[in-house]
């Protein structure tokens, strides 16, 4: 995990989106608070008060007056519930340090539980939430706001009951097909042999609402069973998107998308259109289990898997959409939401915690998707044991939005075949590695300028700097316009 603060690196840090200075000579500055709110929002930072940058970028160290009383007024501020919302400080996260006959106070701010998400100032929640971009702290839309609430309770949004829908907007057809998987998957199962709207109510698809006394489809019944137009009744930001983009030059060569109007658009019928499309190309080894061929490999359920998990992760009110993109080097899986238990906590495993639970429960029953919290390590594990590189888990904000890369290094699904890249660190993948190497040649470059040079979007390189520079591998020398990057040794 990285180490936020160490007294003895002082003078090789710079800020970054984990790590703010601030001069503080005169009393605590206002920003300290947005930068507070921004952190706790985000993945936590470090907030050091008495201190300085250079124009370089460097820090230094101006000194603070009495920080007995800075201490006294930072504790006070922040147990100030109409100045701050939530207090998420230990004693230990606050610390001083002496450095160069100065003293600084170190603030450790962790990353907030979903559940008193958001963190905000003020008694403002609209208005005065903040978060963490690679510029600095910025003020939240509502629409983030909405989607950190929507987040916080047990209860997730899919189990919301539509008490203006009636039962007719589900697609039979669809309700059939999951009806014979489940009992495929499940036989003899004590529902086999319910009648449809009791079954729905069994699985989370419908319930009886307590306005009217009748059974209504439930969010997630609607996602996983109804048509895509009467989808977008609920979801107006309803999008679902899979491109096979295989040969240069050409923008797809196939795409299917919810909004094509030849099929239902919903997520049981998306997934198992997409699902075979992503593994067509994947060896099946020959297999038997007794007179049974068996058509199924650890690459095959993890796919399963991240696939899964992206619908049923998926914030359905953000705009976008879920897109799935299968090139000749990776497959990406993109979803509209941040990570619910934070990428650290997602990639250790052990917490299962969807943001979509009815729909998990769902692709559950008829043996899809993992409730351990394993589903992530899991896919880690078997794409190592494959070799095909590191997957790369990415988060973005202002629309929240994950990103999971799986790439396909050295398989033979395109023309893949090019010399492989020097590797320059063990944590690194393709991308990273040419990035490094780039910049060894070409330090002046932009960040739009890698982007350019390396056909990749620019999000993307924003990225993949911003956890080259978390590794230590990358540091930036000078100001954003006239600096340059320094690539340093493996660690």
């Amino acid at each position: 995990m990285l180490e936020l603060f160490d007294i003895a690196k002082f003078d090789e840090y710079k800020e970054d989106n984990r790590r703010e200075v601030k001069k503080a000579t005169n009393g605590l500055p206002i920003s300290l608070w947005d930068t507070y709110s921004a952190f706790a929002n985000c993945k936590g930072g470090v907030i050091i008060l008495g201190v300085k940058e250079n124009e370089d970028g460097t820090w230094y160290t101006t000194g603070l007056k009495n920080e007995r009383k800075l201490l006294k007024d930072f504790w006070d501020t922040i147990n100030n519930v109409t100045k701050v919302s939530h207090c998420i400080l230990t004693e230990e996260d606050v610390k001083t340090y002496s450095k160069d006959e100065d003293v600084i106070i170190v603030v450790t701010v962790p990353k907030a539980d979903r559940e008193i998400k958001p963190i905000f100032l003020d008694g403002d929640m609209m208005h005065k939430t903040f978060r963490r971009n690679f510029e600095g702290d910025y003020r939240c839309k509502e629409s983030e706001v909405k989607g950190m609430l929507r987040d916080a309770p047990e209860e997730t949004p899919d189990m919301k009951v539509l008490v203006d829908m009636p039962m007719n907007v589900f697609n039979m057809d669809t309700l059939r097909q999951y009806r014979n998987m489940h009992k495929n998957h499940s036989e003899n199962h004590v529902w086999e042999n319910l009648p449809d709207d009791e079954y729905l109510d069994r699985i989370g698809a419908a319930r009886i609402a307590r306005e009217d006394g009748k059974m209504h489809p439930t969010a997630a019944g609607l996602l996983m069973f109804g048509e895509e137009y009467k989808i977008l009744y609920e979801f107006p930001e309803y999008f679902l998107d899979f491109r096979e983009e295989m040969n240069v030059g050409i923008r797809w060569t196939d795409r299917i998308q919810s909004m094509s109007g030849d099929w239902t658009g919903n997520l049981f019928d998306f997934y198992f259109r997409v699902y075979p499309r992503i593994v067509k190309d994947f060896k099946v080894p020959f297999k038997m289990e007794g007179i049974f061929r068996i058509d199924d490999t650890p690459v095959h359920k993890a796919i399963r898997e991240a696939l899964a998990n992206c619908l049923v992760n998926t914030d359905f009110f953000f705009p976008r959409g879920v897109v799935i993109k299968k090139t000749e080097d990776s497959i990406v899986f993109e979803n509209p939401g941040s990570v619910r238990t934070g990428i650290n906590q997602m990639l250790k495993g052990g917490i299962s915690d969807p943001r979509n639970k009815a729909l998990m429960k769902m692709f559950n029953l008829i043996g899809i998707g993992e409730r351990a919290g394993s589903g992530v390590p899991n896919i880690y594990d078997i794409w190592n044991n494959e070799g095909w590189g590191v997957p790369i888990v990415e988060e973005e904000y202002d629309p929240d939005r994950t990103r999971l890369i799986l790439p396909l290094l050295g398989t033979t699904l395109g023309v893949n075949n090019t010399q492989a890249t020097p590797k320059l660190h063990s944590n690194c993948d393709e991308l990273d590695e040419k990035i490094l190497l780039l910049l060894k040649e070409q330090p002046t470059l932009s960040q739009s300028g890698i982007a350019t040079a390396l056909n990749v979007n620019v999000n993307n390189i924003k990225a993949r700097v911003l956890k080259l520079k978390e590794l230590e591998l990358l540091m930036r020398e000078g100001t954003s316009q006239k600096g340059r990057w320094i690539v340093r040794n493996d660690k």
